[in-house]
């Protein structure tokens, strides 16, 4: 059993210095896909200080995660926080940009939780890593609510570019014949894309 407070200290500190981690209810439905679907082995595109890493090893002692940050101060705090709860041999930390990192190994389930704007890119990169009638899930479908939004309400011109770039991924996922993608509004919005078995 992890100690859970030093998760929830993990976890107040990120909210503390506003680095985005999962909301609670998206956490509650990742681990339960995870425990319904007896997933063992994980690949995270985007770690920030590795708190959806640890509550994912929650679920079981028999399931590994490989996950990838590229900004040296988050991947630091990973770094410590793993040796806090003692995970330093269940989850593998790679610190690089994630279209430097090149992978052999298939994965059951892949997350995809990282820059918004490059979804598409990192879904088309990662798929290939992906076992046969496996999962990708990405978070953050509905951008704190902004893609509902009528774009000229959304006053900064960056945020009206990513919440473009989120509207473009769900219409890639859609035509996306690979896969079946269904949406579901949990926490800030969550993609499940299946892997379509021949």
């Amino acid at each position: 059993m992890l100690d859970y407070n030093i998760i929830n200290q993990i976890k107040e500190n990120a909210l503390d210095n506003n680095i985005p981690i999962m909301m609670d209810d998206g956490i509650k439905f990742l681990k339960k896909y995870i425990r319904d679907h007896n997933i063992k082995n994980i690949l995270e595109i985007g770690t920030a200080v590795g708190y959806s890493a640890i509550m994912m090893c929650d679920v079981s002692d028999d399931i590994f995660v490989t996950t990838i940050e590229r900004d040296e101060k988050r991947y630091l705090e990973a770094i410590s926080n793993l040796k806090k709860v003692g995970l330093e041999d269940r989850i593998k930390l790679i610190y690089n940009d994630a279209f430097n990192v090149n992978l052999k190994e298939k994965f059951d389930l892949i997350f995809i939780d990282a820059a918004k704007a490059q979804n598409i890119n990192f879904f088309e990169k990662f798929q290939y890593n992906l076992k046969k009638g496996g999962t990708i899930i990405t978070d953050n479908m509905n951008f704190h609510g902004l893609v509902f939004k009528d774009e000229k309400d959304i006053k900064s011109r960056n945020l009206r570019q990513l919440v473009k770039k989120v509207k473009l991924y769900k219409d890639f996922l859609n035509n996306n014949s690979d896969f079946s993608t269904e949406f579901l509004d949990v926490g800030d919005g969550l993609a499940i894309s299946r892997f379509n078995e021949a």
